[in-house]
C-alpha cells in the first residue's frame, strides 16, 4: 500500500495530522489538472472545492486504489461539473438575452429553470412538467402519456434527482418535498 493510501486511511480514522499530509501531497497533481480539465484561472477555487468533496467522502473511502487516484477522480468531476455550469450559464445569458425583448416579466430564474428542464430525457421531462408544473395527479399523466401510473411515479423521481444533481444540490439538504 503507498505512502498516500496510508494517509487516507489514517485520516479517515480521524487522523489530522495525516489529513493534512495528504491534502500537501496530493495538492500539486490535484492543482495541475483542474488547471488544465477546468479553467486555468478557476484551478485554486477548484482545488478547493476537490477536497471539499473528498472530505466529505473520505468516511466511504476504502482503499480499493490508491488513493491518489480517488483524489484525481474526484478533480476530474469537480472540473466536469465547473464546465458543465460555465456552459450551461453561457446558454442560459444567450437564452435571457433572446427572449428579453419577447417577454420582459421572465426573470433569470424561470430561464435556470428552462435550462434545468431541457437537461432532462425527455421522457423524464414529460412526467416532471405534467405532474409538477402542469400540476396533474399521476394517474392523470398516466392517461395522457399512457403508461401505467409507476412508471409516471418513477419518472418523476428519477427527474428530481437529476434535476438536483445538475442543480448541484445534495438530495439529503433539499427542501421538502424536492427531494422525493
Amino acid at each position: 500500500m503507498d505512502h498516500t493510501t496510508v494517509l487516507a486511511l489514517r485520516a479517515k480514522a480521524g487522523d489530522r495530522r495525516a489529513l493534512e499530509e495528504f491534502i500537501r501531497v496530493t495538492s500539486p497533481d490535484v492543482h495541475q489538472l483542474c488547471r488544465y480539465l477546468g479553467f486555468p484561472s478557476d484551478a485554486d477555487d477548484l482545488m478547493q472545492e476537490t477536497f471539499e468533496r473528498a472530505l466529505k467522502a473520505l468516511h466511504r473511502y476504502r482503499a480499493d486504489g490508491p488513493a491518489r487516484s480517488w483524489v484525481l477522480s474526484i478533480a476530474r468531476r469537480v472540473c466536469v461539473d465547473a464546465t458543465r455550469r460555465a456552459v450551461r450559464g453561457r446558454r442560459l445569458q444567450e437564452r435571457v438575452e433572446a427572449h428579453a425583448a419577447v417577454d420582459p416579466h421572465w426573470d433569470r430564474s424561470w430561464y435556470e429553470v428552462l435550462e434545468l428542464l431541457a437537461e432532462l430525457g425527455p421522457e423524464r421531462r414529460e412526467a416532471f412538467v405534467l405532474t409538477q408544473l402542469v400540476g396533474l395527479t399521476y394517474e392523470e399523466a398516466a392517461d395522457v402519456v399512457g403508461c401505467p401510473i409507476g412508471t409516471i411515479r418513477s419518472r418523476v423521481a428519477r427527474a428530481r434527482q437529476d434535476l438536483l444533481d445538475d442543480a448541484g444540490v445534495d438530495a439529503a439538504l433539499a427542501p421538502d418535498g424536492l427531494a422525493g
